[in-house]
């Protein structure tokens, strides 16, 4: 068996929605119905506000913070889910010291239909 690994290069994070992210699908190797995205939000640090067409989902990997979706600010920790529907405006406030590490995992029919039309 061959183990597939995308690998997350640290040092050439882009900067979208005010967090440092790294694409790690969609990936030659799998086609699946969602995309993924590795996210750090810097100590001392908001993300931007903003709405998706897609729902996605934050998975807290380290670190601490506040998720704000629409208006209502709530903790948000290392091993905690969240949640938001299309079109929730929602974003990350970083008021601590340390970055807060998320992974971000979105989809949509359109991805969906993409991934069943391969089976």
């Amino acid at each position: 068996m061959v183990v597939h690994i995308s690998r997350l290069d640290r040092d050439n994070l882009l900067h979208e929605y005010g967090v440092d992210t790294q694409r790690l699908q969609p990936w030659p190797v799998l086609n699946a119905p969602f995309e993924v995205s590795y996210a750090v939000c810097r100590a001392g640090t908001v993300s931007k506000l903003h709405t998706h067409h897609e729902q996605e989902i934050f998975v807290a990997v380290s670190g601490e913070c506040i998720v704000e979706c629409g208006g209502e600010r709530q903790p948000f920790r290392a091993g905690d889910v969240c949640y938001f529907t299309p079109g929730q405006l929602h974003r990350v406030h970083n008021h601590n010291d340390e970055h807060f590490v998320f992974t971000s995992i979105w989809w949509d029919p359109e991805m969906s239909h993409r991934f069943l039309a391969e089976y």
